[in-house]
């Protein structure tokens, strides 16, 4: 099996990005909606949708594979 450092960074870094940013967005939605279950809703959601874009080993995160050695 092959590990990608530089995938993991970007999947890294995606992953916190979107989860500010979701937050930050689902609060605000709730806010000016006043409703706490939208909040939950919009933030279930939108963390949902982080995991399909980071959890799965696509191969855009695969691109700098590194070879271990065989004893």
């Amino acid at each position: 099996r092959l590990q990608d450092f530089i995938g993991q960074k970007r999947v890294d870094s995606i992953a916190r990005v979107a989860l500010a940013a979701c937050t930050i967005a689902s609060f605000a939605v709730g806010y000016v909606l006043q409703s706490l279950r939208v909040t939950m809703g919009a933030f279930a959601l939108s963390t949902l949708l982080v995991a399909v874009m980071v959890v799965p080993p696509w191969p855009v995160y695969n691109r700098h594979p590194v070879r271990w050695r065989k004893d």
